[in-house]
């Protein structure tokens, strides 16, 4: 792994130093690993959804009835409801 030296607030470096009082963590190293962790998988579900509003964007809209739509999918996915 990589070794850091990083600079913290004092209000963030305190609530580090309370998460591994509590036993949240085992070290500050590993509440900031997971903070990172988090914020990376936040961003790629981000990216995932706007990828498809842009797609759907894309596609146009439909002149079709919300009843034909859901006929439509019940036949796509062969539904009996």
């Amino acid at each position: 792994m990589a070794r850091q030296s990083i600079t913290l607030a004092n209000q963030n470096d305190e609530w580090l130093k309370e998460q591994v009082a509590k036993e949240e963590f085992t070290s500050k190293s590993e509440a900031v690993n997971y903070l990172i962790k988090q914020a990376r998988e936040r961003d790629a579900y981000h990216e995932y959804v706007q990828m498809k509003i842009d797609r759907g964007l894309k596609s146009g809209y439909s002149t079709k009835t919300r009843e034909e739509l859901f006929e439509e999918i019940k036949k796509r996915f062969d539904v009996s409801l």
